[in-house]
């Protein structure tokens, strides 16, 4: 059995990479969704691109920042959970509003 610390991996460092995959994957997402608003001129397009684009990429930004200013647990938590609700909202619009 090889003990090498080089095989050890940060688990701050997975975690942190398998958010920045999701970002990455939310915003092309949401990408795709702005270019359907841009051909079609629908709202609900708009409010789909801009709520998938706050529950992925948003939340990244927002913790990455949080995060990096020295805020507590809390108030990251905090943050990450107003910006997840206002993602649901938007999409919750883009679904509900005729």
């Amino acid at each position: 059995m090889i003990a090498d610390s080089s095989l050890l991996v940060d688990p701050f460092s997975v975690g942190l990479i398998a958010r920045g995959v999701t970002a990455l994957v939310g915003l092309f997402v949401a990408t795709l969704a702005y270019r359907g608003y841009r051909r079609s001129g629908s709202a609900k397009m708009r409010a789909l691109a801009i709520g998938i684009g706050l529950l992925t990429t948003g939340v990244f930004i927002v913790v990455l920042l949080t995060d990096i200013t020295g805020a507590g647990n809390g108030v990251v938590l905090l943050v990450r959970g107003l910006v997840t609700v206002i993602g649901l909202c938007v999409v919750l619009y883009a679904i509900v509003v005729s």
